[in-house]
């Protein structure tokens, strides 16, 4: 009798609203938990992923309660991408030495050692590559018998409409496992207008009827003229002089051409950051429209589906919450490409569950 296929089922943690959770799934992957210590992710996770959430600080979750959520006879996979903020080169300059001491990374590391999953997948920001925490997070995979890779994946080689790099990492007990390379050249990265230009116009300060995500953030009179005067791929330059910041007047405000300016409908939209709602915060806005991009357009040039629910119906749609929810996932069609190379890699090798049990049981700890 020919043995049935191994069965790959991951644990999320710090799973958000599941960016990481609904690619790795699209891949193929049973989704069995998402872990995260915001309340707000209930909903989207419960909703888009269908997989149970479990609203914990992972810095109190034990190896033992993590090793129940994974079901019996299957390559258990732990995915985790951890905080970024630390790391974030939107805070360069900001002395983050502290919150390294206590980095959530270490307790990523924790529940590794603690339960031995066959695979392991992480997703951070580039910059995390340089530093000892994550150094140290490798060496020690790499103690406990894993074969690692890790790469800095740029985000429109992997089918996302976004100029956006982030650091994967990828790590078995089963054999030799690589980060997968963007299978798309330059001439097919998806672009801001084959994403977003279909979707039905607002105003500034609007929300669109049939979706109470398409809002648009109210422009203040000046900023209305502003992007008004803004070309797509533009910059400050192009408004009136009395319209420009006292920054943007002086010699070194010419560095700073990436905020109130517009996208472009041709090329794929700067990183989405958890202002993405704000003019003023960067590159946001619209190509045509005088307004900043809806909170769904943020979500669809993250790589999220159209109709991806992030708020019960009914629900307040707030900017600051869901902005920081959105700019903070995972691009889905990242995390597929992920999900599919640890599909191929665990249907190459098998499950090699004994090897990894015999090494270390799950703690209680």
């Amino acid at each position: 009798m020919t043995p049935r296929p191994a069965r790959a089922a991951v644990v999320d943690l710090f799973c958000g609203v599941g960016g990481l959770s609904y690619g790795l799934q699209q891949a193929g992957i049973d989704v069995v938990a998402g872990v995260d210590v915001d309340s707000a992710c209930d909903y989207p996770y419960r909703t888009n992923v269908g997989a149970p959430f479990h609203q914990r600080d992972i810095r109190d979750l034990t190896a033992g309660e993590l090793a129940t959520m994974w079901p019996a006879d299957t390559v258990r996979v732990l995915a985790g991408c951890a905080p970024c903020q630390p790391f974030s080169p939107y805070r360069r300059g900001v002395d983050t030495s502290h919150e390294n001491e206590f980095s959530l990374v270490d307790e990523f590391y924790r529940l590794v050692e603690g339960t031995l999953p066959e695979v392991v997948t992480m997703e951070n920001v580039p910059r995390i590559g340089s530093k000892p925490i994550f150094r140290n997070f490798v060496v020690g995979l790499r103690g406990l018998g894993y074969h690692v890779d890790h790469m800095s994946c740029y985000c429109p080689a992997y089918g996302v409409p976004q100029h956006r790099r982030r650091k994967v990492l990828v790590a078995s007990l089963l054999g030799e496992i690589t980060v997968p390379a963007g299978q798309l050249a330059a001439s097919g990265y998806r672009t801001v207008g084959q994403k977003i230009k279909s979707l039905p116009p607002v105003g500034h300060g609007e929300t669109h009827p049939d979706d109470p995500l398409h809002k648009s953030r109210r422009l203040t009179e000046r900023n209305l003229e502003r992007i008004r005067q803004s070309k797509p791929g533009g910059t400050w330059q192009d408004w009136d002089e009395e319209l420009r910041s006292p920054c943007h007047r002086r010699a070194s405000g010419a560095t700073f051409r990436n905020v109130y300016a517009r996208m472009r409908w041709d090329e794929p939209s700067p990183t989405i950051t958890t202002l993405a709602f704000n003019f003023g915060a960067g590159r946001f806005g619209h190509p045509e429209q005088d307004r900043a991009i809806t909170l769904r357009e943020a979500a669809i040039l993250q790589s999220f589906p159209p109709d991806y629910e992030f708020v019960p119906d009914g629900a307040a749609v707030q900017f600051a919450p869901l902005g920081r929810l959105i700019g903070n996932a995972v691009p889905p069609k990242l995390a597929e490409a992920v999900g599919e190379a640890i599909v191929a890699h665990v249907g190459a090798v098998g499950s090699g569950r004994g090897r990894s049990r015999r090494r270390r049981a799950p703690s209680a700890q």
